[in-house]
């Protein structure tokens, strides 16, 4: 089984590891400092107290790589347009696309009667995805766990190593249970999900409060969910995205107070968009808050909370970038 992980950071080597663990025949596609050491020492995974290395193939020009049975698109949702041409090479007529990456991915709404043919600038700009990649190619992923990249070539796993998968319409199919099992053996707990559209939706409601947040206080989530202040904004924007959710369909196996509380139990943990705050990366601003705005305006359901903090994190980044003085 050949597999291709485009975006080997934290997220991405881990699962690269894992899978290769498994025996499957994996290749990454990094960049820089990182992939420089993963060619010179292999990535290292450290884990559980132990430390795991792998010697991939690694390259910064997936054209390399060959056609591959898995394409797993592991990079932030905000740079994945950019990325579409240089994966074209690595597709197959029998390619399956699996998507990691946090807000809604491109496919999410194939099959939909009244969202398939919408083109959403915050999910798929342009809808090069959708064209070059194909909506029929794609399930899903949900990432639970948390790992970090704590120098070139090292990623650090701190928690969780549940996967969620599955197909947009619910089905088993072949694809899925061959890449279920080679996660398992790779030590990874994958459940095959029918809801997996609803697992997708139920991450963006507490990203789409927690990430913004973060990063405009500085608190961590443990914070934000116990300070009764940050926890009512939390609250109101989840509230306007279950409406939204609730129109299209979509169902929250979670309620929003235990949501809340799940994600204060992680403990003083950075939010992905406070990381990239202090480390001057571009956050995921409109993947993960920009998309409820755009999915209330078409659907005629009102966000006003989740508008107020959007343009809070909007002039954040706007700031951080130095594009005002």
């Amino acid at each position: 089984m050949k597999v291709c992980v485009f975006g080997a950071g934290a997220i991405g080597g881990y699962l690269g590891v894992c899978l290769a663990r498994s025996g499957a025949d994996v290749s990454l596609v990094a960049r820089g400092p990182h992939l420089d050491a993963i060619r010179a020492g292999g990535l290292r995974l450290q884990c559980g107290g132990e430390e795991h290395v792998a010697h991939l193939r690694a390259t910064a020009n997936p054209a390399e790589l060959g056609e591959q049975d898995y394409l797993i698109i592991s990079l932030k949702a905000h740079q994945i347009d950019e990325a579409v041409d240089a994966m074209v090479p690595l597709l197959g007529p029998s390619t399956s696309i699996v998507t990691l990456s946090n807000g809604i991915p491109y496919w999410y709404f194939h099959g939909d009667k009244r969202l398939s043919g919408v083109r959403f600038s915050c999910i798929d700009p342009g809808g090069r995805q959708w064209d070059r990649l194909g909506p029929e190619r794609a399930f899903g992923c949900v990432v639970f766990p948390a790992a970090e990249v704590v120098a070139p070539g090292v990623i650090r796993h701190e928690h969780g190593r549940k996967f969620p998968i599955g197909e947009p319409g619910g089905q088993k199919s072949a694809r899925v249970e061959q890449l279920h099992e080679a996660m398992v053996a790779g030590g990874l707990d994958a459940p095959i999900r029918e809801d997996i559209r609803d697992e997708i939706w139920l991450k963006l409601c507490g990203n789409l409060c927690f990430n913004p947040i973060s990063a405009l206080t500085l608190a961590t989530v443990d914070i934000i969910a116990a300070d009764p202040g940050t926890r009512a904004i939390c609250r109101a924007m989840m509230l306007e995205a279950k409406a939204i959710g609730d129109f299209l369909g979509l169902r929250l196996r979670v309620d929003i107070e235990r949501r809340i509380d799940g994600a204060g139990a992680l403990g003083p943990h950075k939010m992905s968009m406070l990381q990239d705050l202090e480390r001057g990366r571009s956050m995921e601003v409109e993947p993960l808050v920009g998309v409820v705005q755009e999915l209330g305006l078409y659907t005629g359901i009102p966000t006003p909370t989740t508008d107020v903090v959007l343009a809070l994190i909007r002039q954040r980044m706007r700031r951080t970038r130095g594009e005002l003085h």
